[in-house]
């Protein structure tokens, strides 16, 4: 056995850097924490689509490898950038993908919410690791989309029994007490049968470092950006508390136009910029946070005692406010629909959520331990090196850290 321990994982990435940021926590989190499971060296690739994704760092010993991308278009995708057509850009990648995984030879191999890439971009790529021993996840976040939406998604690829067939498990990073996508219909039977809940991908994310904000402040952020303008036209014109700063991250992927009028129409004490290296710190740091309802955001959010209030997307697809509503029940956020906001709205939310905490210790947020225990136990430890007995004893503790999550 070599005395590395290879992974790659893949995200599509025609949206957003959701898949991009859930994966690179992953990789940090195996990192950190396999070594000792396994008695080896971690190293590994993360294989994306979108050049965004080498503005952020990864752990020693792993690197990004970065495809042609591609972008939403009607009835599928379109190249994002490249002068080709869609069938000469996807036996592009597909080629790409298997020269990597071929050179990489990986133990394990993480695929981000869609099984089979776009336009069945992984099938042979998997088939392939596969008969030369890898083992294969797919990890999903834990809101997929209303139940028939998914449905019509997992027959577009040959059916749950199809996918269930190409993947030795299904990692689902959420807290089932929360909302469980198996009971809702979003993962069928077949994959239930291998799939796990993991909590949320949460406390321990890579960004987690202090960050120093002169003075108190409210924060609104919107992720990548590239949907967020119309909350943030409203979060810019509105007025914190009292004693307190506005800080307005927009995310690098808003059009550039829209960034340049939201700085033009901002309140005075309000401040736009486009990107912050450290978002959880800054969420950790603010006195409030307004944010859209996007899995990682949200995860950011609740690694703290931070009260956020979530204005979900209220277009493209029905995660966010199904997101949004399961944790507003168990009393993690609050969350208005977009139709409701207003700078009124959010100048009496502001006014009345700066100087609490929230706990949020009843949520499941030790996700990034979980799943460094699940692929150690999915790849196998060398007995020699670790003993079966303290394997079982280390996953042991990371099952009761739901007792000791974050409490503010």
């Amino acid at each position: 056995m070599n005395s590395t321990l290879r992974i790659a994982l893949f995200s599509h990435d025609s949206l957003g850097l959701g898949h991009i940021r859930r994966n690179r926590a992953l990789a940090f989190a195996m990192a950190k924490s396999l070594p000792a499971l396994t008695g080896r060296r971690v190293s590994g690739l993360l294989i994306a689509g979108n050049p965004e994704a080498t503005r952020f760092d990864l752990p020693a010993g792993w690197d990004w490898v970065i495809l042609p991308g591609v972008t939403p278009a009607a009835g599928g995708y379109q190249p994002r950038a490249l002068a080709s057509s869609m069938a000469g850009l996807s036996s592009l990648r597909k080629a790409a993908i298997k020269a990597i995984l071929d050179q990489q030879d990986p133990e394990l191999f993480i695929v981000d919410r869609h099984p089979f890439g776009i336009d069945g971009e992984l099938r042979e790529a998997l088939r392939h690791v596969r008969a030369r021993g890898c083992r294969t996840v797919l990890g999903l976040r834990e809101v997929l989309d209303s139940p028939k939406v998914i449905e019509r998604e997992w027959n577009r690829v040959g059916g749950p029994g199809a996918v269930a067939d190409s993947f030795d498990a299904v990692w689902i990073y959420g807290d089932p007490d929360v909302y469980d996508p198996r009971t809702t219909g979003e993962v069928p039977t077949e994959l239930a049968r291998i799939a796990e809940c993991t909590g949320y991908l949460a406390m321990e994310r890579p960004d987690d470092r202090a960050t120093t904000t002169p003075g108190r402040f409210v924060l609104t952020c919107l992720g990548g950006g590239s949907d967020g303008a119309e909350l943030a036209s409203i979060a810019v014109r509105s007025q914190p508390p009292a004693g307190y700063n506005h800080l307005v991250v927009t995310g690098p992927q808003m059009d550039f136009a829209d960034f340049e009028a939201l700085k033009r129409t901002a309140a005075k004490e309000t401040t736009v910029i486009r990107h912050s290296d450290d978002i959880p710190g800054l969420i950790a740091s603010a006195s409030a946070v307004v944010c859209m309802g996007g899995y990682n955001t949200l995860s950011e959010v609740m690694a703290t005692a931070t009260p956020a209030l979530v204005v979900p997307r209220n277009s493209h697809r029905a995660e966010q406010p199904r997101r949004a509503e399961a944790l507003a029940a168990v009393g993690a956020v609050d969350t208005c629909a977009f139709s409701e906001v207003s700078v009124a709205a959010l100048n009496d939310w502001f006014g009345d959520r700066v100087g609490h905490s929230i706990d949020r210790s009843n949520v499941d947020l030790a996700g990034l331990q979980t799943i460094a225990h699940l692929a150690a136990e999915l790849i196998g430890t060398d007995a020699e090196t670790i003993g079966t007995d303290s394997a079982a004893a280390s996953r042991g503790s990371i099952t009761s850290i739901k007792e000791i999550r974050y409490a503010g």
